[in-house]
């Protein structure tokens, strides 16, 4: 892997020195065992460790296939699915991998005793298999995490209803937290020049995902003057959507849960924002029972905010916790868009606020190729930021997976993997400097 890196950053290097380079026996990865599935069994979901069960192993590098990339991995990032992996919830991601590899004889290459996670990566591509002619060894890309094999017709008005789409890192194997990645090539994007390798690597999936949740007419379609209310706004997530609607002329009424949250949504440009705890929002009596009365409570201080007007669109991805308010407080006509689901996925809201006002609750999944790309696109023209807020080495990326967890972080936290400190790879400075606040903005509270 030394003579990898050392070519990626020499300034002497060229396409076919890349090329030329020898493939290494084995690399270093993040994995999960399938022999400890269950060795969380009987724990409540909030007391599970990613630092016990997640693992940084030598492992083979794969075989490569048609149509596909192995990529030298500068940097990664964590990402919700990552937790969900170590944490074996809400079921082992090895059936996953089973199913996949009964497919194809190719495919049986993802059934493996480990699992080497991880759906983001900001790297440069080492080989490419028969068929890939966008790129060759050298060139730096971004990865997103749409796998797909779009054999059938149902993929072919929009990627993400392929039959066999997967989350790469998630659904299959060989994922972006490691050394070296497999990925398709058509999963590879340009990496915005004016950002450094954890930098370029931080928005991949959650940067995807809002954008077509939020902005892409296969989710809420957004337009200029929409309230927009997002939960989580400071989030991984959150603060995608928080940009977005910015950016496209919408109002984000953005909820957050601390008053170091709310500072940063204000360094964002937003204005109208809802620290809940602060508030003393408890949409659920007990277990069973939510309260509307705060559901209301709740729609008064958005009024407050907006003028009088209600939400047009609800950016979701708490789930159970917050789906009944979320679908109370949405304005008649208007759109909950959801994904993700990290307070649980059994949701619960009252359906006459639903059917008798007309509202529409559309399911929301990562994003097409083409969603991601024009999201890439907008990072590398300096629209929309990294969110990263700190920077783990791969040897801690069990920690790191541990604090998004337990809700430690803010923003993205990335991980180092072949670039050995952070702040490398940067190749537009007159860019970067334009925009150097709005990149460090999550770093700087």
């Amino acid at each position: 892997m030394k003579d990898i890196l050392d070519a990626i950053q020499s300034p002497d290097s060229t396409p076919a020195d890349i090329a030329a380079l020898p493939l290494p026996e084995s690399y270093r990865a993040i994995t999960v065992h399938k022999d400890e599935t269950e060795m969380f069994a009987g724990l409540e979901t909030r007391d599970k460790d990613p630092r016990k069960s997640i693992h940084l192993d030598d492992v083979p590098v794969p075989e490569l296939g048609p149509g596909e990339a192995l990529v030298a991995v500068m940097a990664s990032s964590v990402n919700y699915n990552s937790v969900w992996t170590s944490i074996f919830e809400p079921l082992s991601t090895f059936g996953f991998l089973e199913r996949y590899g009964r497919t194809n004889e190719l495919a049986k290459r993802h059934d493996l005793p480990y699992h080497i996670i991880g759906s983001d990566l900001a790297g440069v591509v080492l080989r490419t298999g028969p068929g890939v002619n966008a790129w060759q060894p050298g060139d730096e890309v971004v990865a997103h995490c749409l796998s797909v094999e779009l054999e059938s017709s149902d993929g072919h008005n929009d990627t993400m209803l392929d039959p066999e789409q997967r989350i790469w890192g998630f659904e299959t194997n060989f994922g972006g937290l490691a050394e070296i990645a497999l990925v398709k090539s058509n999963q590879l994007m340009p990496k915005p020049g004016h950002l450094s390798w954890e930098e370029a690597a931080a928005p991949g999936l959650v940067n995807s995902t809002a954008y077509r949740q939020l902005v892409s007419r296969n989710g809420a379609g957004m337009k200029q003057g929409d309230n927009v209310l997002i939960w989580g706004a400071s989030g991984g997530l959150g603060s995608y959507a928080t940009q977005f609607a910015l950016a496209g002329g919408a109002n984000p009424i953005c909820v957050v849960s601390s008053p170091q949250k709310a500072e940063i949504c204000r360094a964002m440009g937003a204005e109208a924002i809802i620290d809940r705890n602060a508030e003393g929002y408890r949409f659920w009596k007990d277990e069973n029972t939510q309260d509307p009365k705060e559901w209301k409570r709740f729609g008064k201080r958005i009024r407050e905010l907006t003028g009088g007007e209600d939400i047009d669109i609800v950016f979701e991805h708490p789930g159970r916790e917050t789906f009944g308010a979320s679908v109370f407080v949405t304005r008649k006509g208007g759109t909950i868009t959801t994904c993700a689901s990290t307070s649980g996925y059994m949701h619960e809201y009252d359906n006459r606020y639903l059917w008798m006002s007309l509202k529409r609750i559309i399911g929301s999944h990562f994003a097409n190729y083409r969603e991601a790309w024009e999201a890439n696109r907008l990072i590398a023209k300096g629209r929309i930021h990294p969110t990263l807020s700190k920077v783990y080495s791969l040897e801690d990326t069990g920690q790191a997976a541990y604090d998004v967890h337990r809700n430690l972080h803010q923003g993205k936290v990335g991980v180092l993997c072949l670039a050995p400190e952070e702040g490398l790879g940067v190749r537009d400075q007159d860019k970067r400097a334009q925009h150097l606040d709005a990149i460090n903005r999550f770093r700087n509270i």
